[in-house]
């Protein structure tokens, strides 16, 4: 299903900002986001085209069907509680149906983690980033040989530079596994079976070759082959990171100095306070009264390791909050889905 044939159906039954112009956070340079809900048809439902969600290709649209929606509400998701308790003024539209759900109190002490735990997984991705901008990985991929070393009077040497000293072409080499010396090699020269060092540009392995007896190695070579599996991981994990990354966003935190993603910390430090209000005052507020402050964050005012222990004694005090709370332990299943049937069943009759 597509955002036009949604629109066309009449089936959404609540539409509202969310995001940014919700929190109250919205800047200029802010996006729009619309969240909803949607109730499928009825054969739709009933028969083989069931459709859990439907959204744009950037995600700024997003709509849920009904049952999706409730399901995500019984566990807490923080997305979806926030869609929930929308600020009327943020509303677009509501159907009389689901005043229902809005009228009930879902909140419980499922918050913890699930507000928290998302909470702390933007933390780590901060501390990724972080990681990225500090440790560039150079575009001009390095290959097995850089990895690679030989004995050489008293010290070892790159194995390039040691085939160099010698004018000797890696690919006229071989190598055989040295018995009982981890990635340890012994390397020889001039046999026209020898199958190289490595056979390959991208390989993942040195290559063996067989080795006639009687020949001695010119040098012992060790391979450092768990530098090199984390190098390519890094290199691929960087890379693909430059690809997808928002330069909108990226720039701005080079603009701002601190190395970190400004707007990802400022909402890590919101969920951090909005766990903490549920878990103090059993109340999910979306429009943010710390608004000045979440701000001055997105600008980078902070240094990261502060906002990184900011978020851990955070932590700290929320289990405190929720070790007190009177909040059940989670949200009333039975209620949930007593409600989901009664709206499901009066929109179809409805239509």
């Amino acid at each position: 299903m597509t955002l036009e044939e949604l629109y066309s159906k009449d089936i959404i039954v609540f539409e509202c900002l969310s995001g940014s112009h919700a929190y109250g956070l919205a800047t200029p340079e802010s996006d729009v986001d619309i969240k909803g809900v949607f109730i499928l048809p009825e054969d739709d439902y009933l028969g083989l085209n069931y459709v859990e969600q439907v959204s744009n290709e950037t995600n700024d649209i997003v709509y849920y069907e009904l049952g999706r929606f409730v399901e995500l509400l019984s566990k807490s998701n923080p997305n979806i509680l926030e869609l929930l308790y929308t600020p009327e003024d943020s509303v677009r539209k509501i159907h009389p149906v689901f005043e229902k759900i809005r009228a009930m109190n879902l909140l419980s002490k499922q918050c913890k983690d699930s507000f928290g735990g998302y909470a702390m997984t933007q933390v780590r991705k901060a501390k990724g980033l972080n990681k990225k901008i500090l440790n560039p990985v150079e575009k001009e991929r390095k290959g097995i040989l850089d990895f690679c070393y030989v004995a050489y009077r008293q010290g070892s040497i790159p194995v390039v530079e040691f085939l160099q000293i010698n004018n000797l072409d890696q690919a006229k080499c071989g190598l055989s596994k040295i018995p009982h010396m981890h990635e340890m090699y012994g390397l020889y020269h001039g046999e026209p079976t020898f199958k190289g060092i490595a056979r390959k540009e991208n390989a993942n392995e040195v290559s063996l070759s067989s080795v006639p007896k009687g020949i001695e190695p010119i040098a012992m070579m060790s391979f450092n082959k768990s530098a090199y599996s984390k190098y390519c991981k890094d290199y691929k994990e960087y890379w693909e990171w430059v690809e997808k990354r928002n330069d909108t966003r990226y720039q701005n935190t080079l603009d701002h100095g601190k190395n970190y993603d400004a707007k990802n910390m400022m909402h890590t430090i919101r969920l951090l306070n909005m766990c903490e209000e549920i878990g103090k005052s059993g109340i999910l507020n979306v429009r943010r009264k710390d608004k000045d402050y979440l701000l001055r964050i997105k600008r980078g005012e902070f240094q990261y390791n502060e906002l990184v222990q900011l978020a851990e004694t955070k932590i700290d005090s929320i289990n405190e909050a929720y070790e007190n709370s009177s909040l059940p332990d989670q949200p009333n299943f039975n209620e949930l889905n007593k409600v989901l049937v009664e709206i499901r069943k009066g929109f179809y009759s409805n239509n």
